[in-house]
């Protein structure tokens, strides 16, 4: 949390943001240029008030700015932008297709010396991740950017590593890290929990032990930020994530731990233009030799992928929306495999609201990758339903870390083979039930989507969601349905 002594360097930095918002400048845009301006600043007193050695030559640092005004200041920014996105590394990441979007040079004087007056360096680590958590909460939450796609809700984040306990050893990846939350929060419970400790083990966790994949390059810029402002690939020449599509082949590294919400929507498609002029779409279907099917189902597809990249008694967290759960065709190949070839182990079922898209209905699937074996890995999946008659919104009735604390007690990550169902037939409410792997692989298409509880808002309708969840709700199950029809009408072709 920010101290009171800090509040002050919280709120400027804020009201400045509102400042340029005046100006037309989103959130998105001022958080990058934060971004660009803060690693500049960072790097300078690193060179000059710690002594360590800089990769960014002197004509290019933070000091070449700081006597320039007007158009030399905006045309020596642009220079800075250009030239540090070349190359490989940690800092042509942050840089990589670096604009400037602050088109006053009299503005971006005012935040260098917003950002000039403060010693970065001395603040503690928390207080610097604090601030940048807060203004990419704030973006997340401007539904018009689009940004909230790449936002894990962080009580959730929380709840799910507190179950997985990542330790000092683990490997954690991210195939689809948006702006960092898993990870940082994997490095966070490490911290937590096992410091201090040995200079070795601490280097490796910094430099060695994330590593994550994103596809756009403003949000894998933010994402690096955030975690060098936590201290995570910091001093360090090597970006800890990856810019490109994560779908796109079989990266050769395994991990101990994968921990990811893969980006919800559509399937993947390209769009182009006949002969005739008329703009149409075309589905891309994944096509790899370590994946059990093809399908252009980016949600199946990343499924496919964690399992790839875990190692051998890897364990996995990954939120996926319901027709993960329950579409046929390649969805079914996918999880009849994934239920035999990994002990698929535990499902959260997830309540709308949670997310800045609307009505997004979601789980997390909880799987251990195992060796090759003749008879299934999986035994028994226990199911937890935080869904049915649980309604949050982004405002009103925000989800807090300690309403998941039931889940996370249930989930039992001490033993989580000594688990005890709360559901039974005399305790018909309970949220908590396990089912086995017989009655499991039995159900029509392997559908894993099971709900046994009485939904109230069926019978009272002051229980209903709101009407825009309502309407999403109907809108994603007849896309579903429409899914599902094209599957079967493409298996006649």
């Amino acid at each position: 949390m920010v101290t009171s002594s800090n509040s002050t360097i919280v709120q400027r930095v804020w009201n400045y943001c509102n400042v340029l918002r005046d100006d037309g400048v989103s959130y998105g845009d001022y958080l990058e240029q934060l971004t660009y301006l803060l690693f500049l600043k960072m790097d300078d007193e690193n060179r000059n008030l710690l002594g360590k050695t800089s990769t960014i030559p002197v004509e290019l640092s933070w000091q070449s700015l700081l006597p320039l005004h007007g158009a030399e200041l905006e045309t020596q920014y642009i220079k800075i932008l250009t030239e540090l996105g070349k190359g490989s590394g940690l800092v042509p990441v942050i840089f990589r297709k670096a604009q400037n979007r602050i088109q006053d040079p009299a503005k971006l004087r005012r935040l260098i010396t917003l950002i000039n007056g403060e010693t970065w360096m001395g603040l503690d680590m928390d207080i610097k991740g604090e601030i940048y958590e807060e203004l990419l909460e704030k973006n997340a939450q401007d539904t018009k950017s689009g940004a909230g796609q790449y936002f894990t809700p962080r009580e959730l984040i929380k709840a799910i590593v507190d179950v997985m306990q990542p330790k000092p050893g683990d490997t954690i990846c991210d195939p689809a890290c948006g702006t960092g939350g898993f990870l940082l929060a994997a490095y966070n419970y490490i911290i937590e929990h096992y410091s201090p400790l040995e200079k070795d083990d601490l280097d490796r966790l910094v430099h060695e032990a994330f590593h994550g994949w994103e596809i756009v390059d403003n949000t894998a810029r933010l994402c690096v930020m955030n975690l060098y402002l936590h201290g995570i690939g910091a001093n360090g020449g090597t970006s800890p994530i990856h810019v490109g599509d994560a779908l796109g082949k079989d990266p050769g590294l395994r991990f101990s731990m994968v921990l990811t919400n893969p980006p919800f929507g559509k399937k993947s498609s390209v769009a182009f233009v006949t002969e005739d002029g008329e703009d149409q779409k075309e589905s891309l279907t994944i096509v790899r030799d370590d994946f059990w099917t093809s399908t252009s189902n980016k949600q199946l597809n990343f499924v496919q992928h964690v399992k790839t990249i875990l190692d051998i008694h890897g364990r996995a967290a990954v939120v996926v929306p319901d027709n993960v759960l329950f579409e046929g065709g390649a969805g079914e190949v996918i999880r009849r495999k994934l239920l035999h070839e990994c002990d698929v182990h535990t499902l959260l079922r997830l309540p709308t609201g949670l997310f800045y898209a609307q009505g997004v209905k979601a789980n997390v699937l909880f799987f251990d990758k195992k060796p090759a074996s003749e008879t299934p890995w999986t035994k028994q999946l226990w199911i937890y339903d935080f869904r049915t008659n649980q309604n949050f919104t982004l405002k009103t009735k925000k989800l807090t870390r300690g309403i998941l604390d039931d889940f996370v007690a249930c989930y039992h990550p001490e033993n989580r083979f000594d688990r005890t169902p709360t559901w039974s037939e005399a305790a018909p409410e309970g949220r908590w039930r396990v089912f086995n792997y017989d009655e499991l692989i039995s159900r029509d298409k392997a559908n894993l989507d099971i709900f046994w509880l009485r939904d109230e808002s069926l019978e009272d309708s002051s229980n209903l969601p709101a009407p825009e969840v309502l309407a999403q709700e109907i809108a994603d199950d007849l896309e579903a349905a429409l899914e599902q029809i094209r599957g079967v009408l493409s298996g006649l072709e």
